[in-house]
């Protein structure tokens, strides 16, 4: 593996879902003051798929959007397509192999999903650095996607969310250069799981956040101990966040066992990754790209040459702290107004009908049913038919609209 090469993200795009609920709804519904969720979680939508939206779809609308950027040239070093995710469709067919009949990639290359809670988006993303490494005429590109969903009338139902990321790794990358230096932690922890039998997650919440905060010590000084730059040379931060407020704690936490690396550092560090998160809700596996993508898209300033220091923490639990710099050809590589104003143009739904989509009509235990369109996604799941999920395509592929 060469090292010295760069390799990283050279295209990145989001999707979420058409509708959201304002969180404000959802505190009148449970009779809590709203503050305790706007300011106490930090988040004030969550994202929340209509009945024909799954992982597949969501994915395929990111996964899409970074191939349209690419020339026909550019597709065809694609060499592996990764599909990282814990709220998965099928326990044996693989969510990349329905990505495969969706979207314009060709059939020449491997295709598979990777899964551990909410680290699995950067399993991919640090897989597919090191087999660009190895092969950098290749390609990878690596999609995270998740639909976050809890009990109704739990605590964790404030978190919901929904969204997708999809990354194209190769070398020489424009948008940002992942350093080859990392530190990792694994531990056997039940802070967070979701057993075959449940269609939601069950989670211990304390549990769960002082486990993150450990685990992120860990990791952070096995990053040092590989090579990695300390706290003070890293200008921007971002963490995993399921939720928003959680990326609060983590600066804090860094802030008082690293005082003096973590001195010049103000709370802009770490907030504008906040953003985009605070419109979604937890995406687990695209939680902290989308946190990225945030940071690009909303920093004031020129990023170009500046370093950020990743946090990825999936439950269970596994953690890696690394770093990436910024390159200088970042800002036409993103499409910053598109992104926002996919946010701005969502609708609204009424707590009934979230209700509705989230907990009434997502009866995938029947081996046939037909979901109405609904989303006016370009990509839905149109049934289920003999236990075979059926996925439709409503805008041509871009040979036919070519």
């Amino acid at each position: 593996m060469n090292k010295a090469m760069k390799v990283g993200i050279n295209r990145i795009e989001f999707s979420t879902t058409e509708n959201y609920l304002a969180l404000e709804k959802l505190a009148e519904a449970h009779q809590i003051d709203p503050a305790k969720y706007l300011h106490g979680i930090g988040q004030s939508k969550m994202a929340v798929p209509a009945p024909d939206e799954d992982t597949i779809s969501i994915a395929a609308n990111a996964a899409q959007a970074v191939l349209n950027a690419m020339t026909p040239e550019e597709v065809n070093t694609i060499s592996t397509l990764i599909f990282a995710t814990e709220t998965g469709v099928d326990q044996s067919k693989s969510g990349a192999a329905y990505l495969m009949g969706l979207i314009d990639i060709h059939p020449n290359c491997r295709a598979f999903e990777v899964k551990q809670a909410c680290y699995g988006g950067t399993a991919g993303l640090q897989m597919a650095c090191d087999m660009v490494r190895a092969r950098p005429e290749e390609s990878v590109l690596v999609v995270a996607c998740d639909i976050a969903r809890y009990q109704q009338n739990t605590p964790g139902e404030c978190t919901q969310g929904a969204g997708a990321v999809a990354m194209l790794i190769t070398a020489d990358p424009d948008i940002i250069e992942i350093d080859a230096e990392r530190g990792c932690y694994s531990a056997d922890i039940m802070d967070f799981w979701r057993p075959n039998q449940f269609k939601h997650a069950l989670v211990d919440g304390e549990l769960s956040k002082d486990a993150y905060l450990n685990v992120m010590t860990s990791s952070y000084q096995g990053y040092l101990a590989n090579g990695g730059k300390p706290l003070d040379q890293l200008e921007w931060l971002c963490f995993h966040q399921p939720f928003t407020k959680m990326a609060k704690k983590a600066f804090e936490h860094l802030s008082a066992q690293y005082p003096e690396q973590m001195a010049d550092k103000t709370d802009a560090a770490y907030s504008i990754s906040q953003q985009y998160g605070r419109e979604i809700g937890n995406t687990y596996t695209a939680s902290l790209y989308i946190g990225l993508l945030s940071l690009l898209d909303n920093a004031d300033q020129d990023l170009t040459g500046q370093t950020i220091g990743f946090f990825s923490y999936g439950s269970g639990a596994v953690g890696e702290f690394f770093s990436g710099t910024v390159n200088k050809h970042y800002r036409n590589a993103i499409n910053t107004l598109e992104n926002q104003q996919k946010l701005a143009a969502r609708t609204a739904l009424s707590y009934d009908t979230y209700c509705q989509y989230m907990y009434q009509l997502r009866d995938y235990d029947q081996a046939n049913i037909r979901y109405n369109p609904t989303s006016g996604s370009n990509f839905r799941l149109a049934a289920i038919h003999d236990n075979k999920r059926v996925y439709e395509r409503v805008l041509e592929p871009m040979s036919k609209a070519a």
